[in-house]
């Protein structure tokens, strides 16, 4: 867990060095540029992405939808300007209800 905590914060890093980058070269610029609309449907399209490899491709497929899942989501994190501790602490209390 702590790798993937470590992952996170690496990419959440990359997405704001990103804010009021060049749309023309980036990616991340381009879906930031384009605020919750753009960033919405990219969440949206993914998450549909997902439970579609969910419901009978490979793992390797279902892991990789997961990715661009958690990047837009982070992306779209990044643009509504939630607090880092408000998210981890979000996280914490849903993995402890899962446990009970």
């Amino acid at each position: 867990m702590r790798r993937f905590g470590e992952a996170l914060e690496s990419l959440e890093r990359v997405v704001a060095s990103r804010k009021g980058g060049d749309a023309d070269r980036s990616y991340t610029s381009r879906l930031l540029a384009g605020g919750v609309p753009k960033i919405g449907g990219k969440v949206t399209e993914e998450a549909a992405e997902l439970v579609q490899a969910a419901a009978g491709e490979s793992d390797d497929r279902v892991a990789a939808e997961a990715a661009d899942l958690v990047y837009h989501m982070l992306v779209l994190r990044s643009e509504e300007h939630t607090s880092e501790l408000q998210s981890h602490s979000d996280l914490v209390c849903r993995l402890l209800l899962e446990k009970k």
